[in-house]
């Protein structure tokens, strides 16, 4: 049975988590802001969190790789699981584990092998319950793919969109109304995502480029982190001739609005609309020689406070030092 989690004050009702979806490649080495991020959201030090390497054809390693990895980062409760069919997604045991998780994260692999084996099942429906009662759920790759309710299958790179160059099947159903792709910038993936978004006109197109991440909250609201940026294709005004053109030629598809988001920029999902930063994105020489001389400062109080700490005597000397130096300086001027 699951666990229930917090709701949201005042309403009764259980408060929905944070999906985390990763271009893939994210940063596993240094200093891990992506991962670091779903820790967070997903409890810290008490968080409980269940991997899913289903996509994977790696077995066990890359539930190992992920098991390892949140445990170097303060994860004590931290389980794994691999179905490979559809009866082990109906198995009991496997969907108890994720009764009390507070956060699910899903490798990458073959988006259509994650979609296939678990939505539907049991443990398809007990990932959404657990992500309707306030887990964060997370996917890098394939996993991210499969967290919307629309999915790329597979397809071919290239940025003229084509008829007929991927395939779009349904995924677990945690994001409506966004088709997402990843890998997006180093693999090429703008034209399938064009050629898709063309066809299906009533989803937004989300492109995820490599260690970079979409935070989608409980409100749809999009935060971008990482080192490189969302693409979110908006189709509402679309015009295209995708209805007619036969076999694999191109496409036409004009008046779909475009956005290119960097880490720290904002972007509404339901309202379809940009949103102002959380914090500056870019600074100016000014304002960087302002910041730098404001850190000069904390160091200097930093190295006062400790030698206070060290010699009470030390502001006392300092006082008077900096007397001589008056004294010395206004003898030269006279």
């Amino acid at each position: 049975m699951l666990r229930p989690m917090p709701a949201t004050p005042g309403s009764g009702q259980p408060r929905a988590g944070h999906l985390l979806i990763i271009g893939g490649a994210e940063d596993k080495l240094r200093q891990r802001q992506i991962l670091a991020r779903f820790v967070s959201l997903a409890g810290g030090a008490d968080a409980r969190v269940v991997v899913i390497s289903t996509a994977s054809s790696l077995g066990d390693e890359a539930t190992d790789l992920y098991l390892s990895l949140f445990r170097q980062m303060g994860v004590t409760d931290v389980r794994g699981m691999r179905p490979l069919v559809r009866d082990d997604a109906n198995d009991r045991r496997l969907v108890d584990m994720l009764a009390d998780a507070t956060g699910v994260f899903m490798t990458g692999g073959n988006q259509l092998r994650l979609s296939s084996v678990i939505a539907g099942t049991r443990l398809g429906r007990a990932l959404t319950e657990r992500h309707r009662h306030g887990a964060i759920v997370a996917g890098t790759s394939a996993g991210a793919s499969a967290i919307a309710s629309h999915m790329v299958a597979f397809g071919t790179s290239g940025a003229t969109p084509k008829q007929r160059m991927t395939q779009m099947s349904a995924g677990l159903g945690l994001l409506p109304g966004v088709l997402i792709d990843q890998h997006f910038e180093q693999r090429n993936r703008i034209g399938r995502l064009l050629a898709l978004v063309a066809q299906s006109p009533s989803l937004l197109g989300m492109g995820i480029d490599e260690d970079t991440a979409a935070l989608v909250s409980p409100k749809g609201v999009l935060e971008v982190i990482g080192k490189s940026s969302v693409t979110i294709l908006d189709p509402a005004n679309l015009q295209t001739d995708a209805y007619e053109v036969k076999r694999h030629r191109p496409i036409m598809v004009s008046g779909v609005v475009l956005h290119s988001l960097p880490s720290g920029y904002r972007f509404d999902l339901r309202r379809r609309k940009l949103m102002p930063p959380l914090r500056p994105v870019s600074a100016t020489d000014r304002e960087l020689a302002s910041l730098q001389a404001a850190t000069d400062r904390t160091r200097r109080l930093i190295r006062t406070i400790a030698a206070e700490g060290a010699d009470d005597d030390a502001p006392e000397r300092a006082r008077r030092r900096a007397l001589r130096a008056r004294r010395v300086d206004e003898e030269a001027s006279e």
